[in-house]
């Protein structure tokens, strides 16, 4: 075994997490009526037995009005006992747990959130399709107050740490967004005035999480596109952030709505997210995908460790934030370099998709030890729809699905041999 500060302990705040590694709030698709299943503890259980510092559970809505889809978990007390069951058995397999709170804002349905869905300003989303409203002061109030209910509720729940989503298009990276946030008060026009809820929910976050619960923070270091929120923005945002005193701030990038393959790298596997979708409730976005879905979700070029420049600049111009790395760590070179780097912590996805063991693995290993999971993104395409699973996990593949993934990882192969 090689010896690294991979595998020293961690102080997070007011937690110890016995290495560096922290599994990503990747979403599961694994509740069911907005309630945890034993299929989720049973994944987030083996992830810890597979050497995680801690694993973050994806994706909690603070309240139902911001539920994006039926797979996904929301803040009520007919789940508390079901929680505290599943993360009693997370800390028994020796690792700590956090949970991603967030509100999607205007990505959703009504038949979803069961109210019409809210954005920082009125407009269309394609994706349901539906009208949203935008929101209310008074509900902009109150939504700012569930983040902190919502806190205490994780911690009766047995969580160590709440994950504050404030990237990827979900509601509080609206309000940064230009375009989206077209408002004309207090909470919108200059970037001090978009970051007003976010400052607003981070303040209420802090003061519920008292001295006993760790708070990390996922942010854009850009949307990545033209009119989204710049990079020079981002790195405001970031300098906001570090203010509130939170224990770690995840650097992430790209939008759900707009540039989604940036967050995740490489491209969407477009028939495999057709392939699982009900045809005759999405019938019209399956006929999308097959005209215009490259154009809807352009391909992002993937190679390992993809954000690592962009977060290298925000370490750089804000050295004494608490950066988290997060973006196409594969390896055990991957991790080590990230960690030469200055990043203290760093998040895998993926890689504990394909292999929940992947961090004993690497501890087991030689520096050459790497991944087997090649980046297909058919995890990605599935989980929309079905529950997060590996395509290596799936019996009786779809031969067109089959040649989708291995066209994909032949590319990403290539694409990571000439970078190297």
């Amino acid at each position: 075994m090689i010896s690294s500060k991979l595998f020293e302990p961690y102080r997070l705040g007011p937690v110890t997490l016995r290495n560096r590694v922290i599994r990503s709030a990747a979403f599961e698709n694994m509740a069911t009526h907005n309630a945890p299943t034993p299929e989720l503890e049973a994944y987030h259980v083996s992830v810890a037995e597979g050497g995680v510092g801690m694993t973050t559970v994806a994706y909690c809505a603070v309240d139902r009005s911001g539920v994006s889809f039926d797979g996904q978990l929301y803040v009520h007390e007919e789940i508390k006992p079901a929680m505290k069951h599943m993360t009693d058995a997370i800390h028994k397999a020796g690792a700590k747990v956090s949970i991603q709170l967030g509100h999607c804002g205007n990505m959703t349905h009504r038949r979803t959130c069961l109210c019409t869905p809210m954005g920082p300003s009125s407009g269309f989303n394609l994706y349901s399709p539906t009208f949203y409203r935008g929101i209310t002061k008074e509900e902009i109030h109150t939504i700012v107050r569930h983040y902190g209910e919502a806190v205490d509720f994780c911690r009766e729940c047995g969580f160590d740490c709440v994950e504050i989503h404030c990237g990827h298009a979900y509601l509080i990276s609206q309000f940064l967004n230009p375009t989206l946030n077209r408002r004309k008060d207090e909470y919108g026009g200059s970037l001090a005035n978009r970051m007003r809820f976010m400052n607003e929910v981070l303040d209420e976050v802090m003061l519920h999480a008292k001295d006993d619960m760790a708070v990390v923070v996922k942010m854009n270091m850009t949307d990545g596109y033209r009119a989204g929120m710049s990079m020079e923005e981002g790195l405001e945002v970031a300098k906001a952030i570090n203010a509130h005193g939170v224990h770690g701030i995840i650097l992430s990038a790209g939008t759900v709505s707009r540039t989604p393959m940036l967050i995740l790298g490489g491209a969407m596997p477009l028939k495999t997210l057709a392939h699982y979708m009900d045809p005759w409730r999405f019938w019209w976005l399956k006929l999308g995908l097959a005209i215009g879905g490259r154009i809807v979700i352009p391909t992002s070029p993937y190679h390992e460790l993809y954000f690592l420049d962009w977060a290298k600049r925000f370490k750089q111009e804000i050295p004494d934030a608490p950066f988290i790395y997060v973006g196409g760590i594969q390896s055990r070179k991957g991790a080590e370099t990230v960690l030469n780097a200055g990043f203290e912590l760093f998040q895998l996805g993926h890689v504990l998709i394909e292999d929940p063991a992947f961090v004993n693995h690497m501890k087991e290993a030689d520096m050459d030890y790497k991944s087997a999971c090649c980046r297909s993104n058919y995890c990605v395409g599935r989980m929309y729809t079905l529950d997060m699973k590996c395509h290596k996990c799936v019996e009786n593949m779809p031969r067109k699905l089959q040649k989708e993934i291995d066209k994909a990882e032949q590319v990403n192969a290539s694409l990571n041999h000439w970078s190297k």
